[in-house]
């Protein structure tokens, strides 16, 4: 499986994502590990999304990064 998903961060600021791993890749973001989120530490898990294919999880990860993907994600996530 591949799962896409949205963490709210200290800042405000939501972080998209994509990993095949998501218990190891939240534990990454948790000890500061990524980048953009090291420094926004406490980090909340707002959703997650399962793909069984792996292209269809990276085109919806790159569509929730598009201007219309926010606004989707702002009005049905958040």
């Amino acid at each position: 499986m591949q799962y896409v998903y949205l963490l709210k961060c200290s800042d405000g600021t939501t972080y998209t994502g994509c990993t095949n791993n998501i218990d190891e890749r939240l534990k990454r973001h948790n000890k500061g590990e990524v980048h953009y989120t090291s420094t926004r530490l406490p980090l909340e898990l707002i959703t997650y999304i399962a793909f069984s294919d792996k292209y269809k999880a990276f085109h919806f990860e790159k569509y929730l990064k598009s201007g219309s993907g926010k606004a989707f994600s702002n009005k049905r996530f958040l």
